[in-house]
């Protein structure tokens, strides 16, 4: 399939962590990119005012959707935390969503679920942050092929791009390809930012960045746990096989 679409990168999970965030962009743009799609959970994290406030400038030049972190935050901006996450998570959630001012709210809470985007050699692709049904469901290289059917089943589009699990594959099932972009901001994996670029072909890309000066900048924040957030997912980030172990049954059921 041709088209004369978009050239973009797909800049999923930053969670308000902006130093890997300018990275991905920079590289970006000497790649000739013309659309920067945002896959969701922007502004949960270190930074989140910062990383809002930078994609927000962009205007016309980016395309976001929203994520499952990003739906919480706006429900706590609103007085209405979910009292049934962990107390770390609650804690994290609640402090991010005090930074926002109404303007932040608004833009969050009024991102879709889902995009349609023509992609420079791919046509149509659909862009999800977790699964095309759902904002939040588990899926990685390891689900079962029965249990990704079910979750495609209404994906109108031959290409999808998701996120949430924050690691880079890629599935072919039933002729449709489903691509992982992985996280910007808090990635497993090698160190750096991890997205994709679209057009004309699907391209894994990593950008290094600075990591002592981002963990420096990540722990002069208030962010709650900002010193153990920096050493996991700037400094010494976690392993894929160590997080599809963490994840376990959830992916396969």
């Amino acid at each position: 399939m041709t088209s004369k679409g978009h050239r973009a990168a797909a800049l999923y999970d930053v969670h308000g962590n902006l130093p890997p965030l300018e990275a991905a962009l920079a590289e970006a743009g000497t790649a000739g990119v013309d659309l920067l799609v945002f896959g969701g959970d922007l502004a949960l994290g270190p930074m989140p005012r910062a990383v809002l406030d930078r994609v927000i400038g962009l205007g016309s030049r980016a395309a976001c959707l929203r994520g499952n972190c990003d739906r919480l935050m706006v429900e706590a901006f609103d007085g209405r935390p979910h009292v049934s996450l962990p107390e770390a998570v609650r804690e994290s959630i609640e402090w991010a969503s005090t930074q926002l001012d109404r303007n932040h709210r608004d833009f969050l809470g009024g991102l879709p679920a889902t995009l349609t985007i023509d992609v420079e050699g791919q046509g149509p692709v659909l862009f999800c942050h977790a699964t095309p049904r759902s904002d939040d469901e588990i899926f990685t290289v390891r689900t079962p092929d029965e249990r990704l059917r079910s979750m495609l089943a209404d994906a109108p589009r031959a290409t999808v791009v998701c996120g949430h699990t924050h690691m880079q594959f890629r599935r072919v099932l039933d002729g449709r390809e489903v691509i992982n972009a992985g996280s910007v901001g808090m990635p497993y994996g090698e160190r750096g930012a991890h997205w994709l670029l679209l057009g004309p072909r699907i391209e894994f890309k990593r950008t290094p960045y600075d990591v002592a000066l981002a963990a420096r900048e990540v722990e002069s924040t208030g962010y709650p746990n900002a010193a153990a957030f920096a050493e996991r997912y700037v400094l010494h980030t976690p392993s894929e096989q160590e997080m599809l172990t963490a994840l376990g049954r959830s992916d396969s059921t």
